[in-house]
């Protein structure tokens, strides 16, 4: 039978029935570890009790209002961002995607307010990945993702990840903003130094241009802190999450500082379904566990752990794994050629593990939170006998 889906993705041959915890399963009831998470966005795991509960009570009461009405747990939601960031406003969206867009647009809203409006020039890095709309393609700069659409949009320029001098030369008073990922997710798994968050903050303090985070992949817990740019302590101006704050819900937002935010009045921007009162039931109940006494030690101990195990696998493939990368449980490792990483992420599917492939040949791992030393240990074996298998086909 054939498919009347736009064809943009590719999906295997298989379909999961049920979800649990850490564990997908098919009809027949086989299971595999789940080690990509929606590509992390499950960040508490399948079908977790308190989400459940959050959306099932909500379900009971009211799905949709829309922006025309106030919704309390929109204001509770954003309360709980602001009272724990940099921020002091929030405006909430139903993807990552739609939370750049309103970043970019508050970025050069706020100039433009300031009497520049032609101050709309965005550095972005290469490698970046901010989302598939127009505006988003074009601050990520992929050739790949923006071949067919046309002319490439004014005002975005592209320079290389982390390249201190790089920066200075391109981050001047006729910059609007500066976006980058704290730890790149599509682009291969690479966390900017702190020290050169730090400089971001300094330079764009220094010519009054925005700094902006995606924390879309590397934010909500994920890193074993609620923010990633927290371990480098360097705040930006706007940051966009989405993803794993919504813990499978789609749910996403930018915040910002008041001094950025406060020039997007009404009618500047909108949304029809961000902030809808199902997704804002989720996206507390999301909150309170993550905000639980331990889970983020628990975060960072099985991030180190994960890593120290892929440290071990590198080790003994020294022929196929160049380096491990990545921070917390958003990590993975960079194959040498000719290992391929939609090759390897196939071979640890038919063994019942699910990994994800991103840019630089790097097998990508986002699991939700709640793994265990037990889950880590067996990734890890199967990550092994792929890598044997993918050894003996070439």
């Amino acid at each position: 039978m054939s498919s009347h889906l736009i064809p943009t993705y590719a999906p295997p041959n298989l379909v999961f029935e049920r979800g649990e915890g850490v564990w997908l399963y098919d009809a027949k009831g086989d299971a595999w570890l789940d080690f990509i998470g929606g590509i992390a966005v499950d960040s508490l795991g399948h079908c977790h009790p308190a989400l459940v509960e959050a959306l099932e009570q909500q379900s009971k009461k009211i799905w949709h209002l829309s922006n025309m009405f106030e919704v309390p747990a929109r204001e509770e939601l954003a309360q709980l961002y602001c009272q724990n960031s940099f921020a002091d406003l929030v405006f909430f969206t139903n993807s990552g995607t739609e939370a750049i867009e309103g970043a970019l647009k508050a970025a050069r809203k706020y100039h433009a307010a300031k009497g520049n409006p032609e101050r709309i020039e965005i550095v972005s890095f290469q490698g970046a990945f901010h989302g598939r709309s127009y505006g988003a393609i074009n601050a990520g700069g992929n050739p790949a993702y923006m071949a067919g659409f046309g002319p490439h949009m004014e005002g975005f320029t592209q320079i290389p990840f982390a390249d201190e001098e790089a920066a200075k030369a391109a981050i001047s008073k006729t910059t609007a903003a500066v976006i980058i990922e704290p730890v790149q997710g599509e682009g291969g798994l690479r966390a900017a130094p702190h020290s050169f968050l730090k400089l971001l903050r300094q330079l764009c303090d220094e010519t009054g241009a925005v700094l902006i985070y995606d924390e879309i992949q590397c934010g909500a817990g994920r890193t074993g802190k609620m923010f990633a740019h927290e371990w480098a302590g360097a705040a930006p101006d706007i940051m966009a999450v989405a993803k794993g704050v919504g813990g499978g819900f789609p749910l996403g937002a930018w915040l910002t500082t008041q001094k950025v935010g406060e020039h997007m009045v009404v009618g500047t921007h909108g949304s029809t379904f961000g902030g809808n009162p199902l997704a804002m039931a989720v996206g507390i109940a999301v909150w309170n566990e993550m905000s639980k006494p331990g889970f983020m030690e628990h975060v960072t101990k099985m991030g180190q752990f994960l890593k120290q195990q892929m440290a071990g696998l590198k080790d003994t493939h020294k022929d196929a794994i160049e380096d491990v990368r990545g921070s917390g449980l958003l990590t993975g490792f960079k194959l040498k050629d000719p290992y391929q990483n939609r090759v390897v992420m196939g071979l640890a599917r038919e063994r019942g593990l699910l990994c994800g492939a991103a840019g630089d040949n790097v097998v990508r791992m986002a699991p939700p939170l709640i793994i265990t030393e037990e889950h880590a240990r067996k990734a890890i074996a199967v990550l092994d006998a792929s890598l044997i298998a993918a050894k003996e086909a070439l």
